[in-house]
């Protein structure tokens, strides 16, 4: 991934984010990071400024809106969009539902189970 793409993190967990962002500094993957608590902050935020990020890690568990919620909101306006755009599920949650859930979704391109190891972390990058 190219330094100038716009990386997405929705999560309400301050220490994985502090974390991520802390990686993806030290890997120069992306100067240009948005971080939102829940999926209503990122909707809103795309919806005001009419632009979508490159690459998006959404939690599924967050206050407000969740990110089942997100992804029923945010699809139609990413069919709005000609941008390409990665999006990874990445939760704590273990049930094999959530993961094909997530993975039956069109935009969604994986799932991913929390803690996300550096591999993990950095084949996002590549594909990104």
């Amino acid at each position: 991934m190219t330094p100038n793409k716009i990386t997405c993190i929705i999560d309400d967990d301050t220490v994985y984010v502090s974390l991520i962002k802390k990686l993806i500094k030290l890997k120069k993957l992306s100067n240009n990071i948005l971080v939102f608590k829940n999926g209503k902050e990122a909707i809103d935020f795309f919806i005001n400024t009419n632009s979508l990020p490159d690459l998006i890690l959404l939690d599924l568990n967050m206050p407000i809106m969740n990110g089942w919620e997100f992804l029923d909101a945010f699809i139609p306006l990413r069919k709005e969009s000609p941008k390409m755009l990665n999006l990874y599920v990445v939760s704590s949650s273990i049930d094999p539902v959530d993961s094909k859930k997530a993975k039956s979704i069109e935009c969604v391109r994986d799932y991913i189970s929390k803690p996300i190891s550096l591999e993990s972390f950095e084949q996002i990058f590549s594909v990104a």
